[in-house]
């Protein structure tokens, strides 16, 4: 029986585990053999679940650096479904576009456990290690279609730039513990609270450093421009894991560290993130107006939705309202849900030829596919905040904490991002069902699995726009755990 010291780390274990063995059955299956790599992936997935929900309430650590409290659980479980419906979707996509099945699934769950290593570490130098094993998966899975020029682009351009943004996230680090003469998020919050440090150039220069490592995973304005090349570049498939999965597991750590550790020094930091969330969500809505490429639309879209995160987190900051803080998790739950659903419609009407990502080919997908035509819509309509879906309530959820935190100014600018976004969100479903189809060729029939994979996600999207209660209600009792 494993001892209580190690109980934090079952559930990355468990994914970490699942990779392994797709590793090695990718190594002896035959080339004609038609193991089912993926349902292997799945497994290990559900099992993490299962380890995650068994934790829940108990708050242990492992190794005094590994923290399985209700929030690290919560951030868990976002990030299991996100890989649930990823490992779903790409059932078709791999066989499609002939992707290396084993090691797209083995890096995919690797790089899924620098996510909840990021979501549980309490320390700063396990959070980078925990950042990087998810930013070298992420770069794989960008170029894994070896035969693509974009990809290869892409991939190669994210790699450079995340590079740099982790040099800058690891001098913050660095200046961090040469002011505290620590890396635990629980002796820096306990040394600031103890010093009156306001105004120090060193730690201000640490939080500046922090800030834009975060802000570039995150994709916050002026830390965004790979985004939309990074998104277009990858497989659709991809792009939907990244927009969600890294966003969720990057704000995570950045709740973690700004408001504990860095609490104390809100009023040095809460204007600065008031900056960068107020101009993310305003180029990330301005300029998706001007895209015709679905996937660069939804890159501007998925920047825009960080901007309204960050929202939540500078409301949350220091005597801010607690429920700032739980929109957090409840803005990344709705979010990964819609998101992972969007893209994974594009996906699925991809060739290997073409990526079917111009608006103009949904033009009258609902007389070809009307099942995809529909569950998009509803996509849609949860990014643009419409009831009654996940998005129209998270934002809600976002605004109400702004305004009770007295950040007027914040919610205002939201809400009339989120008036102007309508325009990019309607203009497909208009594509869709009052466009006749041009000359361009019918996409392939999907397939049952990945269809199932989407429903789930309607449903999930659904079910948090009409009965959100019990799911507030679990994040407001996860984010306690940390204060």
């Amino acid at each position: 029986m494993i001892g209580s010291g190690f109980d934090a780390v079952i559930p990355i274990l468990c994914v970490a585990l699942s990779g392994l063995v797709v590793l090695l059955a990718e190594a002896f299956r035959g080339r004609d053999d038609n193991m089912p790599i993926g349902g292997l992936a799945i497994i290990g997935l559900v099992g993490a679940a299962a380890a995650t929900i068994l934790l829940w309430n108990r708050n242990t650590t492992s190794f005094g650096v590994v923290t399985a409290d209700n929030f690290a659980l919560f951030v868990n479980l976002v990030l299991i479904g996100v890989g649930l419906l990823t490992v779903v979707l790409s059932s078709q996509v791999v066989d499609r576009d002939g992707l290396p099945s084993g090691e797209y699934y083995a890096v995919l769950l690797f790089s899924i456990v620098g996510m909840m290593l990021m979501a549980q570490a309490s320390d700063l130098l396990l959070m980078f290690l925990a950042l990087e094993t998810m930013s070298i998966g992420a770069y794989v899975l960008t170029g894994i279609r070896r035969d693509s020029p974009a990809g290869t682009e892409a991939a190669f351009k994210y790699f450079l730039l995340g590079a740099f943004a982790s040099s800058f996230f690891l001098y913050g680090i660095a200046f961090l513990y040469g002011v505290t003469g620590s890396t635990s998020l629980d002796r820096i919050s306990s040394v600031i609270a103890a010093q009156s440090m306001s105004g120090n150039p060193m730690i201000l220069l640490a939080i500046g450093l922090l800030i834009v490592g975060f802000a570039f995973k995150v994709a916050a304005v002026p830390f965004h421009m790979w985004s939309p090349d990074v998104y277009e570049g990858a497989p659709a498939v991809v792009t939907g894991f990244m927009s969600t999965g890294i966003k969720a597991a990057a704000v995570a750590a950045f709740v973690r560290v700004f408001l504990t550790a860095l609490d104390p020094m809100v009023a040095d930091w809460a204007p600065v993130l008031w900056v960068i969330a107020a101009a993310t969500m305003i180029v990330g809505t301005v300029v998706g107006v001007a895209q015709t490429s679905l996937k660069r639309m939804l890159a501007y879209s998925s920047i825009a939705h960080g901007g309204y995160i960050l929202t939540a987190l500078v409301a949350g900051g220091g005597q801010g309202s607690d429920t700032g803080k739980a929109a957090i998790l409840f803005y990344l739950a709705a979010y990964a849900l819609t998101n992972i659903g969007a893209f994974g419609v594009i996906a699925l009407l991809g060739t290997r030829e073409r990526a079917n990502d111009d608006l103009r080919d949904y033009a009258g997908l609902w007389h070809s596919h009307p099942a995809l035509a529909t569950m998009m819509t509803f996509f849609l309509l949860s990014l643009g905040g419409f009831p009654p879906t996940a998005g129209f309530i998270a934002k809600w959820y976002v605004f109400s904490a702004a305004v009770g935190s007295d950040y007027y100014g914040l919610a205002i600018i939201g809400v009339l991002s989120s008036v102007v976004s309508v325009f990019f969100y309607l203009r497909i479903v208009v594509m869709m069902f009052m466009t006749d189809r041009d000359a361009r060729p019918v996409p392939a029939p999907v397939g049952r699995v990945a269809i199932a994979g989407l429903a789930l996600a309607l449903i999930g999207v659904l079910y948090l726009g009409v009965l959100p209660s019990a799911v507030i209600d679990f994040a407001q009792a996860s984010i306690s755990t940390i204060f």
